[in-house]
């Protein structure tokens, strides 16, 4: 098999960001802005900023030069749709074809060196997370978050597929 494995990680970082931001337009500025009922910090608007902030400022770090990036970015709520579509493209574009990514270590804002593929992990694992907190929110508000793990992507792409019997 010869599938590009990171792309499809991608794939499936951007479809459930789409889903948990879909699953979040519904709701009123109260929910939005309700403090968590868990061990999470920050509302469910305040957690969706950062997730969308982080992945762009990521893309940022392994894109552009160290000093276009020195200033934090935060992405405004109502900007949130267009710069996670944006960045969720330009990110799947960099795992799809990796001689794209820097071939260096990259310097943080915050005086470290950082391997770029350290940063793809980080990328899924820290949109991941913050999803989960978002539903945990969602569930805690009496809404059914959606169902957005590796199963349900692999089912929506028609890569999981019942045994006849």
């Amino acid at each position: 098999m010869t599938a590009n494995f990171l792309a499809r990680l991608f794939e499936h970082n951007n479809w459930a960001n789409q889903k948990i931001l879909e699953a979040c337009s519904a709701l009123t500025d109260e929910q939005l802005d309700a403090p968590p009922q868990s061990a999470t910090e920050g509302s469910i608007r305040a957690t969706l900023i950062h997730l969308v902030s982080a992945q762009y400022g990521y893309l940022r770090l392994l894109t552009l030069p160290l000093e276009e990036r020195r200033d934090r970015v935060t992405v405004q709520f109502d900007e949130l749709q267009a710069s996670l579509k944006d960045s969720g493209e330009r990110l799947l574009e960099l795992a799809k074809d990796v001689d794209k990514l820097p071939q260096s270590r990259l310097q943080t804002r915050d005086d470290y060196y950082v391997e770029p593929w350290v940063l793809m992990v980080q990328i899924i694992n820290h949109a991941t997370e913050h999803r989960e907190q978002i539903k945990s929110m969602l569930t805690a508000l009496g809404i059914e978050p959606p169902s957005i793990d590796g199963w349900d992507y692999g089912d929506v792409m028609k890569a999981l597929v019942p045994m006849e019997k």
